[in-house]
């Protein structure tokens, strides 16, 4: 199996948890230094969604949503007090980062 086939495969299955799993009840109406994070998982998950859905690809504009969205998860996470906030969080981190670093240019 290559390592991108590994790798979608993650993705896909990380993809699944996050939908299966309610939004914190503690992030609800929650935002850290201007940032919404209801907001910060609808634009990130949005991104991932399309990645799966167009085959491995995201146009240059999602391309750059999930970046911004990297680096406010990045400043998000250490503020989140609350564990399953946190895990929340970390979880779509990871998948946005396993996205961003497998983006194939649209044809």
């Amino acid at each position: 199996m290559s390592e991108s086939t590994e790798q979608v495969q993650t993705a896909d299955r990380l993809w699944q948890e996050h939908r299966q799993a309610p939004f914190p009840d503690s992030l609800r109406r929650a935002e850290f230094g201007g940032t919404d994070v209801w907001l910060l998982d609808l634009y990130a998950a949005g991104c991932v969604s399309a990645w799966l859905d167009n085959g491995g690809t995201l146009d240059a504009e999602n391309g750059r949503i999930l970046q911004s969205c990297i680096e406010d998860l990045d400043r998000v996470i250490p503020e989140i007090n609350d564990p399953a906030g946190a895990q929340y969080c970390q979880r779509l981190h990871q998948l946005a980062v396993l996205v961003s670093r497998n983006l194939a240019s649209p044809t």
